[in-house]
């Protein structure tokens, strides 16, 4: 059996409690080495195209050894700043993980939360230390906030016990959350009551207990059935889109039709809630009478 290829830490520092400190390496949590990657294609020789850094002044390509980061204060105007000057800038967190406070993580709103990493003891030095820190958070059921530096920017994060080690979840800042009211802006109707009994009814027939396994991309494993078709030299076909049955305007007719489970000419489910419920199905015997009089017309 092949032995598996250890994985890379994201970082590496260490985490502090006050003033018991022990190193800890962070490791993403998400899996995206499976994810389809496509590359830019010459069609006409087969060969990969290569993205070249181009000066915008003089169009002539520059090696990206040579450049340097700057930040724009106005039109064509920068403030350069060298690699060794960023580095001057460093502050603690960079290596330090220092737990500032513990919280409720229902106090937390979900908003927040941003991307998950694995928080492991680095080495056998200050396993001990770890192991103090996770059980008691874990016997507190507290979660820490704490801020860490990756890729050049200090994140908020949040650190919760998980299985035998620590999951350290990036927060986002309360700046980086939009107003709902810039969305949100429009008043909205009061519900029908019928409409909302159906409708929580329709809710109670689709509970169901959340199972990660049952959501994949179906996108990508499109994608990956037609790469293998491709590779096989297999034709690619293109499947007539499936036909929509009738659609359905009317927002009451769309309820009662979910209710029962998809469509087709029968409300007999949805006339029985609505009886169960002291109502009748008024629109239906409106539409029976209808029909009875185009017959009449007819004849």
């Amino acid at each position: 059996m092949a032995k598996q290829k250890a994985m890379r830490p994201t970082w590496e520092g260490h985490l502090r409690l006050s003033l018991v400190t022990c190193p800890v390496s962070l490791y993403t949590a998400t899996e995206r080495t499976a994810d389809i990657h496509f590359n830019m294609i010459n069609p006409k020789t087969n060969n990969r195209i290569r993205m070249q850094s181009v000066d915008a002044g003089t169009g002539k390509p520059v090696d990206r050894a040579d450049l340097v980061r700057g930040f724009a204060i106005s039109k064509n105007k920068y403030v350069l700043l060298e690699k060794e000057e960023l580095d001057a800038v460093r502050i603690e967190s960079t290596r330090i993980l220092d737990i500032e406070e513990f919280v409720d993580a229902s106090e937390i709103d979900r908003i927040y939360w941003d991307e998950p990493y694995y928080l492991a003891p680095s080495g056998k030095t200050g396993i001990e230390a770890y192991s103090v820190i996770r059980a008691a958070m874990e016997k507190q059921k507290k979660v820490a906030l704490g801020r860490v530096v990756m890729h050049q920017r200090e994140r908020i994060c949040a650190l919760e016990p998980r299985d035998n080690g620590i999951l350290l979840t990036t927060l986002r800042t309360h700046d980086e959350i939009r107003a709902t009211s810039e969305v949100f802006d429009r008043t909205l109707p009061k519900p029908d009551t019928r409409m909302l009994q159906i409708a929580e009814k329709i809710i109670e027939q689709q509970d169901a207990k959340f199972d990660p396994s049952r959501f994949t991309d179906r996108y990508e494993d499109a994608l990956r059935e037609l790469i293998a078709r491709k590779k096989k030299g297999q034709p690619v076909v293109s499947e007539a889109p499936e036909q929509d049955e009738e659609k359905v305007v009317d927002l009451m007719e769309a309820l009662k039709r979910s209710l029962k489970g998809g469509g087709g000419p029968s409300r007999e489910k949805a006339d029985r809630f609505l009886e169960a419920q002291g109502r009748t199905a008024k629109p239906k015997a409106k539409k029976a009478r209808r029909k009875t009089a185009s017959r009449k017309r007819a004849a």
